[in-house]
């Protein structure tokens, strides 16, 4: 852990608690260009990427954030080059078997979301091993969308549910948002408060279409390696101005 984030171990006084957001997504976007930058490898981009996503997830915890949703890997990264996909991949796979210690200790769940099927096998099974052991922890929910596409989600639903019309297990009359929701990957978890993407770029990228229908978002041009807990707190700060109102006046 580094000085920066043993100064900011505890939540800062000037935020206020009751409005902190509940649950936080964020984009990490920017390793290529991170590597890039420092004369190295794509590859050890991704490598700086997960110790400042580490360090995210204790700050989380340390400062009373329920929930914390990342975008690891999209549908559309099977489209890099073999090595950089197979180099995220064995990532996952170290990052599970590394932490899960920590995360039972520090009584974190955690939860993969997406197209998992399509993933290495020994990856899935890392991921099942570390989604069983750490089901019934409540501190924190930590969710990993990985081989995860909102569009292809949104599909996914929808084919199950006219599956279940054509059936006759439902109604057309009987489809509610709240039944959706409840087919969606991220069935049980609330939908995020807050999204901070980060790398300057202004998009969602199919990154949890149906959830972010209120959520706010915070752009910074820092480079997620970069993405410290002092850039969190000026996330933070900047979520604390906003007036939600969701439609009403």
């Amino acid at each position: 852990m580094t000085t920066q984030s043993t100064e900011l171990q505890y939540l800062p006084s000037d935020l206020k608690r009751e409005l902190l957001p509940q649950h936080v997504a964020v984009i990490m976007d920017g390793n290529g260009r991170w590597a890039k930058r420092q004369g190295l490898p794509r590859i050890m981009g991704h490598q700086r990427g997960v110790d400042a996503l580490k360090d995210l997830l204790r700050c989380c915890k340390d400062w009373g954030i329920k929930a914390l949703t990342v975008y690891a890997f999209s549908t559309e990264n099977w489209k890099r080059p073999q090595k950089e996909v197979d180099f995220v991949m064995s990532l996952i796979q170290g990052f599970l078997r590394q932490e899960l210690r920590e995360m039972l200790e520090k009584n974190v769940q955690i939860q993969f979301v997406g197209n998992l099927q399509a993933l290495p096998t020994a990856v899935q099974e890392e991921i099942s091993r570390s989604m069983a052991a750490t089901k019934n922890n409540r501190s924190i929910k930590f969710t990993v969308a990985t081989n995860y596409g909102g569009r292809q989600e949104i599909l996914q639903a929808c084919r199950v549910i006219a599956q279940k019309v054509q059936e006759g297990i439902l109604r057309p009359d009987e489809i509610s948002e709240e039944l959706f929701e409840n087919h969606l990957y991220t069935a049980g978890t609330a939908d995020p408060d807050l999204l901070i993407r980060t790398s300057g770029e202004m998009r969602l990228s199919n990154f949890l279409l149906w959830q972010m229908a209120y959520g706010e978002i915070y752009i910074t041009d820092t480079l997620w390696p970069d993405f410290d807990r002092r850039e969190f707190y000026r996330a933070l700060c900047a979520y604390q101005q906003r007036e939600r109102r969701f439609g009403k006046v």
